[in-house]
This record gives structure tokens, C-alpha cells and sequence, in this order.
């Protein structure tokens, strides 16, 4: 499903928006599943908390339901819209998913994912459990990515600013919200005795000025061309 040009103008206006696709249950299960059998077993890299692992990384090279999900139409549809026919995913950045519970601290104070505009990403988060202001969704500062592109979330009134205008977007197991990665945004507290589970991706539409492909991102739809002006003609 392709997004319509209201919604495109929103994603760009606003810096984010719930795709109108979503991950079927039978996906979601088998996801998570594959998730929590490597959070089990330790299969690197992951990262902890107390002893604990709260984060598998590098989810693509696990291969199997993980690239999957990550090159399926239910994402790659509606990205579409927003990047192009030519579409990679990036290695170096996301690329993991995060387990939380009441214990997780990280990534709940208001921050930005990229720091320039000309570099940002698309970033999809796709929740494999029910986010709700219990369990602590995610929260957006929306518009916040036209800030300018240096500025800092140490300033007192930029971070006074974020924290009085964030909102909840609690979202159901399966959901899908692309993200401006310049948006300030941050996860919520989760309050409960429950787990909250979410996987983060990014996506960038391949650059045309690239003689070389780079080995920290993946073409996942389209193909590479190269437009420089340098290009021989033809």
C-alpha cells in the first residue's frame, strides 16, 4: 500500500506517521520468537543492563524472519513513498531490537537519532507488543526535526520546549511508525510487570552520487544508479 499525498505531507509537516500497514500476528509471533531464542541463548552482539540482556543487534546478519521483516512490502510499500524506488537499509544504525522492562533506562531522555538534515534517516519502528502510556510508548516532539540541525538538547529551553510538547503514540502489536530521525523523540516508562518489544530500523534512498556501494548499507529494493555530472555520456 502506497501512502496517499495528504499522508506524505504529514510525514513531512509533522516528522512522523503511522503506516497504514501492519505486520501480521502470525509474523509478529514468529519475530519475537526469534528475538527472545537469541536474547536466551546470548548470540552476539547484544547488549545488557544489570546482567541482563535488553538489546539483540545487528539484526540483519541473523538472517531468516529478521531479513524478512526487513525487506517486506508492508514496509517497504509505504517507504516508498517517502524515499523512492531505490531504497537501502542501513547496518550501522538501529538495526536491533530492544526488550523493556520497568527496569530499562535507555533512550528515555528526549533525543535525536541523526544531527543534519542532509544526512537523516527513515527510521521504522515496528512494536511486537502493545505500546500504551503504561508500558511506556514511544514519545514524539512533532515538527521538531525543522528545528536547526545542530541544535542542542542541552540548551535548557530547547529541552523545556521538547518536554512540555511531547506526545504518547501508543501502538498495537504489528504496528509500524516511520520517523524523521531528526524528530526529538525518546521511549516512555514502562510501568508495569509486562515487557514491552519493539525492533528499529533505517532506511535511506540510495545516493545517486555514489560511484561505490557502501558496505554498511543493503539494497533491499531498486537498484543503484549514478547520476554525478561526471558521469561519461552517453
Amino acid at each position: 500500500m502506497e501512502l496517499s499525498p495528504q499522508e506524505i505531507q504529514l510525514f513531512r509537516h509533522n516528522g512522523f506517521i503511522r503506516f497504514p500497514t501492519q505486520l501480521s500476528k502470525d509474523h509478529v509471533e514468529a519475530l519475537k520468537a526469534a528475538a527472545l531464542k537469541d536474547m536466551e541463548e546470548g548470540v552476539e552482539p547484544v547488549a545488557r543492563q544489570d546482567g541482563r540482556i535488553i538489546r539483540i543487534s545487528a539484526v540483519w546478519e541473523r538472517g531468516g524472519i529478521f531479513q524478512e521483516t526487513i525487506t517486506c512490502d508492508e514496509i517497504l510499500n509505504p517507504l516508498e513513498s517517502l524515499l523512492g524506488p531505490n531504497i537501502e537499509f542501513v547496518l550501522n544504525r538501529h538495526n536491533h531490537v530492544y526488550l523493556r522492562d520497568a527496569g530499562s533506562t535507555h533512550s528515555l531522555e528526549l533525543h535525536r537519532d541523526v544531527r543534519h538534515w542532509s544526512r537523516t534517516i527513515a527510521t521504522v519502528l515496528i512494536y511486537l507488543e502493545d505500546t500504551n502510556l503504561e508500558n511506556g510508548c514511544t514519545r514524539v516532539v512533532p515538527g521538531s526535526h525543522h528545528l536547526p540541525a545542530f541544535a542542542s538538547l542541552n540548551d535548557d529551553a530547547i529541552q523545556h520546549i521538547a518536554a512540555s510538547q511531547a506526545i504518547p503514540l501508543p501502538m498495537p502489536a504489528g504496528g509500524l511508525l516511520a520517523i524523521d530521525s531528526m524528530i526529538i523523540h525518546a521511549a516512555g516508562i514502562n510501568r508495569t510487570d509486562s515487557t514491552r518489544m519493539s525492533m528499529t530500523l533505517g532506511y535511506h534512498g540510495v545516493d545517486e552520487l555514489a560511484l561505490e556501494d557502501n558496505p554498511r548499507k543493503v539494497l533491499v529494493r531498486g537498484e543503484r544508479p549514478y547520476r554525478g555530472n561526471d558521469k561519461p555520456r552517453e
